[in-house]
């Protein structure tokens, strides 16, 4: 094989690349880059780690086609400080690769590219596009909800949820629920699935531009995404997602009406003593058109007020203060309503008006 590739062009695609690939994987080839000639004019790279695999077609000037398999690692740390323009990768019969720029030269040893492990199908699609703007606001503001260690596989991943008129995103990890609901035009059968958070990371870094469409493809045990002509395939998570609609509180006995920013800042003041060492929870008590706040821990205390609206009878409550604030940092209403049913239910966060997001935080027991 042998190719020239425009430098930078070239770099930036295996970098990003680069992301999903491991730096220590069961199977030698699965932590390199694979390099293939499809055309006369284009390689196709590509990164798989077994569970997502991104792919990109690249145009280059092709001499000789072929294949190699080169260490991720190495080969992008190589192209980052490539003095000249343009690259050229040559590979020969014994596996032997030259990677040539200006007067650098440098030579790898490329694995059998016969040994790469072959490439999920998405089979039996169920295709549909979506604004890149629309899905990046999103994932961001659900994929912060869930956990890496729950012991149920399917809650390490976001659900998605179609149905007529509306794409809805939702994520717990059971402390908190997040969910997202957007219009979007959608007229087919619902269609459900889960989204590992692995892979809903690695999209988010794939879209650049607000005006882009992200084309996906949801297969039986896959789905596919093409967001800026790179193609990502992820594995699924198979399983029974809780039923979050059951966990929503049925009765509520104070709405609390509060500046968004206001009531980010007065946390964010409590926060500098509390620490992952020095763990405690705040302390709220709405009343009478006031928020009290006081945390206690080994470093220290504080306390402060706020002017809110409150609808309802007094509620003291406590509070994980990160879990507070990562669901108010993704409201994007300058003022939230905040349903509350008694210092022992959880407290559901939403827009005074609309349905655009729901974010459910369970309350934490306050020592005397």
């Amino acid at each position: 094989m042998k190719i020239i590739c425009q430098t930078n062009s070239f770099t930036n695609t295996c970098l990003n690349i680069q992301r999903s690939i491991p730096s220590k994987a069961v199977l030698p080839h699965l932590e390199c880059i694979l390099i293939e000639t499809v055309e006369d004019s284009s390689v196709k790279l590509t990164g798989f780690d077994l569970d997502i695999a991104v792919i990109k077609t690249v145009d280059v000037r092709v001499e000789e086609k072929g294949a190699v398999v080169l260490n991720a690692k190495t080969f992008c740390d190589i192209l980052k400080f490539l003095p000249g323009d343009t690259v050229t990768i040559t590979c020969n019969e014994k596996n032997i690769c030259t990677i040539t720029s200006g007067e650098s030269e440098y030579t790898l040893i490329s694995l059998n590219p016969a040994e790469y492990p072959e490439l999920p199908s998405v089979t039996d699609e169920r295709p549909f596009d979506i604004n890149s703007a629309v899905l990046r606001d999103m994932i961001k503001k659900t994929v912060f909800a869930v956990s890496p260690d729950d012991g149920k596989t399917v809650h390490r991943g976001v659900k998605f949820e179609l149905s007529a008129g509306e794409i809805k995103l939702v994520a717990l990890d059971g402390f908190r629920l997040a969910i997202r609901t957007e219009f979007f035009n959608y007229n087919e059968d619902p269609l459900s699935f889960v989204v590992p958070a692995k892979t809903l990371y690695e999209i988010i870094k794939l879209i650049e531009n607000d005006d882009d469409t992200v084309s996906i493809k949801k297969g039986k045990r896959h789905i596919m995404f093409v967001i800026n002509g790179y193609c990502l395939i992820s594995k699924l998570l198979e399983g029974e997602f809780l039923d979050y609609r059951t966990a929503l509180p049925k009765a509520k006995n104070a709405t609390v009406r509060v500046n968004t920013k206001r009531f980010i800042d007065i946390i964010e003041r409590a926060s500098p003593i509390i620490t992952e060492k020095v763990k405690s929870p705040i302390k709220f008590i709405f009343e009478d058109d006031e928020l009290k706040l006081s945390t206690f821990t080994a470093l220290g205390s504080f306390n402060d007020k706020i002017f809110v609206s409150v609808d309802g009878e007094r509620t003291e409550i406590g509070f994980n203060n990160r879990y507070l604030l990562d669901a108010l940092r993704s409201c994007d209403t300058d003022e939230v309503l905040i349903e509350l049913n008694g210092s022992y239910s959880p407290a559901v966060i939403i827009p005074p008006e609309g349905n655009n997001f729901l974010y459910l935080i369970l309350p934490v027991k306050i020592k005397s």
